[in-house]
């Protein structure tokens, strides 16, 4: 197998700027602050403003612990004060990323749902291959929403680069979005721990991934020719402007729509269609459901759509 060093830690974030005085807040004081209802219904409709995510009150308990890190990070001791330097102090500017990367859950796996990827080589794109004209090559364009740390788009790539090996004149490209920018740092780096690694076939993880030098770590590295076949950036589902030129012919947005409500998820799964090319399939995760949406698609399998 090839080797490659790997970092022993992925890069860490700087904060964002503190206020400017702290008063000499202590780490226990920061570790026994609770947040308040009226503050955690401020933050709760900021968030659903701003990106659609919705933190029913059974959220609470789990958005103080993460959202401890940060006042650690500012020297805040309390969730008042938080919310008075987020809101109140200007701090909003430069406080609202960390803030999103937070409150955003990134649970992933390499070929998470295998059936999708079965029915993605197997039916999907032998049916996008046959609408084009024999002989032509075929581009076909897909996008990973919600990409969290890299595992769907590179099990993407992987399936799709064994499909090309097999059929002429296929080429694809590969976007992978995603509203946290912490999560998309470490799926450019490529870097996981090994046992991570356990779902991918072995014959995939010799091709495809890299181990590191220092055993002792643990680590692989998707190799850079699969890193080169994604595009990573940052989308908001909630912006105007996605910024997508390309029709897409694939989009995989699994386990992300659970975190709206049923309104927004129609809403967003038809500008998720507008980016799509006529025939173009949609997966959703198993947990999710289109059934009772005014939506032109058809449902081709489990959890899996056709634009009409």
């Amino acid at each position: 197998m090839q080797s490659e060093t790997t970092k022993a830690e992925l890069p860490r974030r700087g904060s964002s700027s503190s206020p400017a005085d702290t008063n000499g807040s202590s780490h226990g004081r920061i570790f026994s602050a609770q947040m308040s209802d009226r503050d955690y219904h401020r933050l709760s409709k900021f968030i659903h403003d701003s990106c659609g995510i919705t933190l029913p009150p059974a959220k609470k308990t789990m958005i103080e612990g993460r959202l401890r890190k940060r006042l650690r990070a500012l020297g805040i001791e309390s969730f008042g004060k938080y919310c008075e330097f987020v809101f109140d102090s200007g701090g909003m500017q430069s406080e609202h990323i960390h803030m999103i990367d937070v409150v955003t859950t990134n649970k992933t796996d390499f070929f998470r749902e295998p059936d999708h990827f079965d029915y993605l080589t197997r039916t999907a794109l032998p049916q996008l291959m046959l609408a084009h004209m024999p002989g032509a090559r075929k581009k076909v364009n897909i996008w990973s929403a919600a990409c969290s740390t890299g595992e769907e788009p590179y099990t993407l790539a992987m399936v799709l680069g064994e499909f090309a090996e097999v059929c002429p004149g296929f080429d694809f490209s590969i976007l992978a979005t995603d509203i946290s920018t912490e999560v998309l740092e470490k799926a450019r780096l490529g870097i996981y721990d090994h046992d991570r690694a356990v779902p991918i076939p072995m014959v995939l993880r010799k091709k495809y991934l890299l181990k590191s030098r220092q055993k002792e770590k643990g680590l692989v590295r998707v190799t850079p020719e699969l890193r080169n076949c994604v595009k990573f950036r940052r989308l908001n589902f909630l912006e105007r402007d996605y910024g997508i030129e390309d029709r897409m012919d694939v989009v995989f947005c699994r386990n992300a729509l659970i975190y709206f409500d049923r309104p927004t998820q129609e809403r967003l799964v038809a500008r998720f269609l507008n980016h799509m090319a006529p025939g173009g399939f949609l997966f959703v995760g198993h947990s999710e459901s289109l059934h009772g949406m005014d939506l032109s698609v058809e449902q081709t399998a489990t959890t899996v759509y056709r634009k009409l």
